[in-house]
């Protein structure tokens, strides 16, 4: 392809479903031109490095999570939705929370998300600061949520390309930490349930619990002030 038909926008738009494939480590400009049919020095003329790339492909990822309309909805509605939606992102996009811990991403996209957080906890009643901390409360809690299966994620790309067997690794793993789970009771008592050989790492319902949770605890915290 020549240089001159590509844009930063689909440079960008490639670079994520790269990411998505391959993870962070995955990301270089000769796989990405190799993905858009063209030479590594065309990528550079639009993009100048790595880290430029990683910076506008978290925006546009960022870019993809709707926000409630808040003149519509009361605020633990918006809050609900929200989180979420960026839950849902981070789930899709699992590369974006190793980004977040090793790469200095922030742009109007994420600035619009961090921006509504506080307009719904100020909607709620919470004064500014508090309405500060409930915010980064939920985005902690979001984040949290998602390093569990961007790990999972993580680990059977490592394995696959290892030559190793990603289901036989993880049986094996999972038969130790069962024989250490024997070892305390209240762990010992669930290894054979049903809802143990569902999950690893969280049961079904663990987010919308935890959200729930926390909502719960800022609604009873506003009442009790007001």
């Amino acid at each position: 392809m020549p240089r001159d038909t590509l844009t930063a926008d689909r440079i960008v738009r490639a670079a994520v479903e790269l990411l998505d494939d391959e993870g962070l480590d995955g990301l270089n400009m000769r796989s990405l031109a190799q993905r858009l049919g063209s030479a590594a020095t065309a990528v550079y003329w639009h993009i100048k490095s790595k880290d430029d790339l990683v910076r506008l492909a978290s925006e546009e990822v960022w870019s993809e999570v709707e926000l409630p309309d808040l003149d519509a909805v009361d605020w633990r509605t918006a809050a609900a939705s929200h989180a979420t939606g960026v839950y849902a992102m981070l789930t899709r996009h699992p590369w974006l929370v190793q980004a977040l811990s090793s790469h200095l991403l922030y742009g109007s996209a994420q600035a619009r998300h961090n921006d509504f957080g506080l307009a719904v906890y100020e909607k709620a009643g919470f004064a500014p600061a508090d309405a500060d901390r409930a915010a980064a409360t939920v985005l902690a809690f979001v984040l949290g949520s998602t390093v569990g299966p961007a790990a999972q994620v993580s680990l059977n790309r490592r394995q696959g390309k290892n030559g190793e067997s990603a289901e036989q690794l993880m049986a094996d793993a999972m038969a130790r930490a069962t024989e250490t789970a024997r070892q305390f009771p209240h762990l010992r008592k669930r290894l054979d349930t049903a809802a143990a050989q569902e999950y690893a790492g969280a049961p079904d319902g663990s987010f919308e619990f935890g959200l729930r949770s926390l909502l719960d605890g800022f609604g009873a915290r506003l009442a009790a002030t007001s």
